[in-house]
């Protein structure tokens, strides 16, 4: 029997069609039941990337107090659902064994690092801060111009600087700009910027 050439790219093209559905996954309905996905059961959290200041949506999907899947939101106005490698390593953030989650000091000369508590490194942190401050405080600069130079107050302190993090919000980055002018800080920056 001969088989034209019509006949043949019908028979090729129906090969190719049922071929494609079945590495699709297209099965009969005959076909046993598959196993459970591993999200079933996980609670789902909607937040927003802390890497960088585009604030893309998250849905993070947690079981057993453990995160168990990371994705963007489809429905987040920023990013439609796509992630940058960054965000959608983002259970590193939690699920990682290597992860500090206790102050860690070094003291001076010293080559290991040491498990301290919050109390104490806070209280460390605001005592360097406030001798850091006492110590290089200026109330007046000279301001030099053309017509001469004047004497000008400038309430400010050049030894400190802040670099601001975009897992901050609106109401989070006023307080603490509010708290860094109040030290009398002028070298403010934002790590979006670098």
């Amino acid at each position: 029997m001969g088989i034209s050439r019509r006949d043949f790219l019908k028979l090729s093209g129906a090969g190719a069609a049922a071929g494609a559905l079945g590495a699709a996954g297209v099965t009969s309905a005959n076909a046993e039941e598959k196993e459970a996905l591993r999200t079933a059961g996980s609670k789902k959290t909607t937040t927003i990337c802390p890497y960088c200041s585009v604030g893309c949506g998250i849905i993070i999907e947690s079981k057993d107090g453990h995160v168990i899947n990371v994705e963007g939101d489809p429905d987040h106005p920023i990013n439609r659902g796509a992630l940058c490698p960054k965000g959608a390593s983002i259970q590193q953030l939690r699920e990682n064994p290597k992860r500090v989650t206790v102050p860690m000091y070094r003291a001076k000369g010293a080559s290991e690092w040491k498990e301290v508590e919050w109390e104490w490194a806070l209280e460390e942190i605001a005592k360097r801060v406030k001798k850091t401050r006492d110590d290089n405080y200026e109330t007046k600069s000279i301001l030099k111009s053309p017509d001469g130079d004047k004497e000008v107050i400038v309430n400010r302190v050049s030894a400190l600087a802040s670099v601001g993090s975009a897992a901050m919000d609106n109401e989070e980055c006023y307080l603490y700009q509010k708290m860094l002018r109040g030290l009398g800080v002028v070298h403010i920056e934002h790590q979006a910027r670098l």
